[in-house]
């Protein structure tokens, strides 16, 4: 692959200067504005990094999951899942995170970073509960810069749009993946027909 650029001074050469309101509108606190959206969002995507590399994982539950303590503050439970526990492991060995807020319908979307740490109090974790069951973990975060992402991304993708919706038969269902990876081991057709019950049941 060639022109490959190198330095900042060439990437900023095609760049050029940055928008006055895209830096105006970067805060180190959650205000009002910007709780408004945390609140709203049933869905984020929480990206960690550690010795290993990279993660990026989806976060999600009803809107205003992720609770937020204070202006400085976010407090998001883990809640049950494959126990990868690939972010968790990253948080330990590093703190810093960011997260992507996204709201059905809504153009904008919200970027917080900041650093993390994993709680097990169990007064935190039972103010979390939903029927009864409480996350393992919480992961509370303390918020460094937040700022709103213009709707450009949304709008190209046309991602709340249902005409674009991509029909579940045109895609490999989860069983069919785990099939083909494991030479029929795991996965397959009992597999798919048993998904829907178990994720059903084990939501929390």
């Amino acid at each position: 692959m060639a022109h490959i650029i190198t330095s900042l001074s060439e990437l900023e050469d095609i760049y050029g200067e940055i928008n006055k309101a895209s830096l105006l509108k970067e805060a180190d606190r959650l205000v009002p504005e910007y709780r408004a959206m945390i609140e709203a969002s049933p869905f984020a995507a929480l990206a960690t990094r550690g010795p290993e590399g990279l993660d990026c994982s989806p976060r999600g539950d009803g809107p205003g999951f992720i609770r937020i303590h204070d202006d400085k503050t976010l407090l998001m439970p883990d809640r049950r899942g494959n126990n990868r526990i690939d972010s968790l492991r990253n948080i330990v060995q590093d703190p810093a995170v960011a997260l992507l807020f996204l709201i059905p319908g809504i153009g904008e979307t919200l970027r917080v970073n900041g650093r993390a740490v994993i709680s097990i109090e169990p007064s935190l974790l039972e103010s979390f509960s939903v029927d009864g069951k409480a996350p393992r973990s919480v992961v509370a975060i303390t918020v460094d810069t937040v700022f709103f992402q213009c709707a450009r991304a949304i709008l190209r993708s046309e991602l709340w749009n249902p005409a674009r919706h991509v029909p579940r038969e045109s895609l490999p269902s989860a069983g069919q993946i785990l099939a083909a990876l494991t030479n029929n081991e795991v996965g397959g057709e009992t597999y798919d027909k048993a998904l829907p019950e178990r994720q059903r049941t084990t939501l929390y």
